[in-house]
This record gives structure tokens, sequence and C-alpha cells, in this order.
């Protein structure tokens, strides 16, 4: 569910780090910099999918549509924006919280308040 930077397009900037010297006190920093973004690859190849296979069930009971990620998220949207859905609907609201959840998981899996979200740190 990673939408900016793409997985791809960060795994490409990480491979410059793969013949990066050791060296001074920045560039052992950027090197844990670089680790923190591999492990959030590892987790979003390991639990993307199925986050966003839940989402798109999510959206398609909720708007009454069929569509990918992408499409469904925009409709979503635009309905938030012109008033045929309200952000305070139960509905809203559930899938809301359960793609923060979800996200959350995948970028900061040792965030102290994950577990208040109803969801086990990976």
């Amino acid at each position: 569910m990673i939408t900016h930077p793409t997985a791809g397009e960060l795994a490409e900037a990480l491979s410059a780090f793969d013949d990066a010297p050791a060296g001074d006190a920045r560039t052992a920093f950027l090197a844990r910099v670089a680790d923190n973004a591999r492990a959030t690859l590892e987790r979003e190849a390991a639990l993307g999918p199925a986050a966003e296979a839940e989402a798109v069930a999510r959206l398609r009971g909720l708007l009454g549509l069929e569509g990918d990620f992408d499409d469904l998220n925009t409709e979503l949207c635009a309905r938030l924006c012109d008033g045929r859905l309200s952000p305070l609907d139960p509905a809203v609201l559930a899938h809301l919280k359960a793609s923060v959840t979800d996200q959350i998981a995948i970028d900061q899996p040792s965030y102290s308040g994950l577990a208040a979200l109803g969801a086990s740190p990976a």
C-alpha cells in the first residue's frame, strides 16, 4: 500500500547504499535509515497485498462498485468531497480506521498506539 515513493523507487534508491563505503557518522546514520527503509519494504511485500485486497473489498461494499484500489479510492475521495458520503458515516470511519491501521503496521510496527487500534505489531 505504499504509494509514494513506490516500493520500486525506494528499492532503487536503496541500491545506492549497497556499495557505499563505511565512513563518518553521517554515513552511518544514512545506513541506518536505509536499513529501516529495507525493513519497510519487506513488511510491504509481506503485508501490503492482503491489506490492499481487504481495502478493495471494503471499498466495493461501501461504494457498491467494482474496480481496483486506485479507482475505488478515487471514487471514495470524490464522494467525500461532494457530500455523497459523510466522513462521519460509520462505514467510512471503519474503512479509514482499518486502512490506517494496516498502513501503520507496515510503516511503523513498533508504534505504541498500534495495539490500541486493534492490531498486533508485525
